[in-house]
């Protein structure tokens, strides 16, 4: 079979998702204290690499095809990807589905920032996505419980999930949750000033990277050139709406919009629209954007006042605009050749049960599951770096290295032993060096 239009299309597509990745490093990595900007967006990189691996080998397996009890595919059908050639474009849909899993498992990372040993995260990495993704993946798009064929989308009707509300946002969001409630929070968070983003340009540049790549996020999967201008423009109206509907609150709650703010804003309007961007209209996108702007501002407050450290405010964006943007579908969805659609649309609550399904399952799914890997890991190797390293950095203390280099004639990347920085040894060299990426945070105080 020749190559087509569409094909390439989905090949482009998988790319601009893979370059999200990076995109949202530089998001996170931003957002963290300057000692541990490397470590950050290391744990995005390395979810590149395992979750590439893991695809190839059994993931892609276990998301599709035949399946156990509709929960998950079985990873041996096609382990390492063995007769996924028997179909032109299967090695194609493989790779997009790829992208999609990395920046899941990657989104978690932004909860546990700051405190995370990496040789735990990279363990966490591998199981989470066998045990996580790959079987809510299968649930709502590879022919399980929530597909037209399946037992609950027999009884309720499929629920409506086009790139990934319940799969990737509530998925993630959830998780992130789940973490922060196991390794607990940063030493003085609420209370240290230095708890702040160190670079907010790399924020911004993060999120108009993400904003890039949700193009191909959204609109990889469309089959018509009407659907796929129609996802087009959501993907446009959504974030900008929420961008506007987040810095509004700031403003009127804080006395000023932020740059952070608006960066933040853009990505709680790209979740919101995932799940809804083949089956909203640009009014719809436009209102569900604002809404979930105004939300996700509002929730991301919480934290402080229910005093879990969700770092980088993933709960707040990912999963309350990915429970919204969901849900919301139960009123807005357009009804398709005229059958069905939302409440609104004349639709009756049929969709909405739908909506509601998916989230709850996913919601129960995802908590309970990440909470026995996690446990798990915790108990044995530890989750949690020491305090020591949390007081050096991770960047430092896990690496070996520091995103930034402030002393005079020193070589980036190149330090003392760990023990000699936290036991004082050699003080002139330290002074040169360790402090240098405390004293970021210092200024920007």
């Amino acid at each position: 079979m020749e190559l087509t239009a569409g094909h390439v299309w989905v090949m482009v597509a998988a790319a601009l998702v893979l370059f999200m990745t990076p995109g949202l490093a530089f998001f996170y990595g931003g957002m963290t204290r300057a000692k541990a900007a490397l470590n950050m967006m290391m744990m995005s990189f390395i979810s590149i690499g395992i979750v590439g691996v893991v695809w190839v080998l059994w993931g892609a397996s276990m998301s599709s095809g035949e399946g156990f009890m509709e929960i998950v595919g079985n990873p041996f059908a096609s382990f390492g990807l063995v007769g996924v050639d028997a179909t032109p474009d299967g090695y194609i849909k493989v790779g997009f589905a790829a992208t999609f899993a990395i920046i899941t498992v990657a989104l978690i990372s932004g909860a546990i920032a700051d405190r995370a040993k990496f040789g735990a995260w990279s363990l966490f990495v591998p199981v989470w996505v066998t045990l996580v993704y790959c079987p809510l993946a299968y649930m709502v798009w590879g022919g399980g419980l929530f597909g037209p064929e399946g037992a609950i989308g027999k009884a309720l009707g499929p629920a409506i999930d086009f790139a990934g509300g319940t799969v990737v946002h509530i998925n993630a969001g959830v998780a992130a949750l789940v973490l922060v409630l196991i390794i607990g929070n940063r030493r003085g968070f609420g209370k240290d000033p230095n708890h702040r983003p160190h670079n907010i340009p790399f924020v911004m540049l993060g999120a108009a990277i993400l904003w890039f790549g949700w193009f191909g996020f959204n609109g990889g999967a469309a089959t018509t050139a009407e659907q796929g201008g129609l996802i087009w423009v959501n993907t446009l109206a959504a974030p900008a709406a929420a961008m506007i509907g987040w810095l509004i609150t700031e403003r009127i709650r804080d006395g000023h919009p932020t740059s952070l703010g608006a960066a933040s804003g853009v990505v709680a309007g790209l979740v919101a629209i995932t799940p809804a961007c083949a089956n909203v209209d640009p009014i719809g996108a436009l209102g569900l954007g604002l809404v979930a702007g105004i939300a996700s501002a509002l929730a991301v407050g919480l934290k402080f006042r229910w005093g879990f450290d969700d770092s980088l405010d993933v709960v707040g964006v990912h999963l309350v605009s990915g429970i919204i943007g969901t849900v919301a579908l139960g009123f807005i969805a357009k009804p398709v050749d005229g059958v069905g659609g939302g409440l609104f649309y004349g639709g009756g609550m049929a969709q909405m049960w739908a909506q509601l399904a998916a989230a709850g399952i996913a919601i129960a799914f995802s908590a309970i599951m990440t909470a026995i890997i996690a446990l798990a890991i915790h108990k044995t190797m530890g989750f949690r770096v020491s305090t020591e390293q949390e007081n050096v950095g991770v960047d430092l203390s896990l690496h070996a290295e520091t995103a930034y280099e402030f002393g005079v004639g020193g070589h980036g990347g190149s330090f003392q032993p760990l023990h000699d920085v936290m036991t004082g040894k050699n003080d002139a060299a330290v002074e040169t060096k360790a402090p240098a990426a405390e004293g970021k945070e210092s200024v920007q105080a």
